[in-house]
């Protein structure tokens, strides 16, 4: 069943979208283009001298940090330590999600839904480093292991 209202809204069951954009609504802004962003190449060089698979997903790292507000450092962080960045991962999970047990569509799907649970859900959200990620992992050695490797890819935040 399709409908066409006068407000340019095609209907769908109860799924509305806008056919054209208004003066009032932005387009998606294009992504971010990484090539010349240090961080990049401190990712990549990291992952590299592991010969680790995660160098490969360098960018989607800073697009997820990036996107939900993260230190820059913390999801590859999250990755060495887990998985030896994407070496020791099965079904796309570099992060150990679900204590492994978690599969992801793609790695960079995982990297963003890791991404997006740290930053929007209440188990983490608006919590310092140490508490999110003693709740991300709570062995004593945790947070001083995953906060060594941010050290290594960047002293700086």
């Amino acid at each position: 069943m399709k409908r066409i209202l006068s407000g340019g809204l095609v209907m769908f069951g109860v799924v509305a979208a806008p056919l054209s954009f208004s003066p009032h609504q932005t387009r998606p802004s294009p992504p971010a283009d990484y090539r010349e962003d240090p961080r990049l190449q401190s990712l990549r060089s990291f992952f590299g001298k592991g010969n680790c698979p995660a160098k490969e997903f360098a960018e989607a790292f800073l697009q997820a940090a990036d996107k939900y507000d993260l230190d820059w450092r913390l999801l590859p962080s999250l990755s060495w330590v887990e998985s030896t960045g994407g070496k020791l991962a099965r079904n796309n999970n570099f992060f150990g999600w679900d204590s492994g047990k978690a599969e992801f569509t793609s790695v960079t799907a995982g990297i963003h839904a890791v991404g997006y649970r740290l930053a929007n859900s209440s188990l983490y959200k608006n919590k310092g480093l140490d508490e999110l990620l003693a709740t991300y992992n709570p062995d004593v050695e945790y947070a001083p292991r995953v906060k060594a490797v941010m050290r290594r890819i960047s002293a700086v935040e």
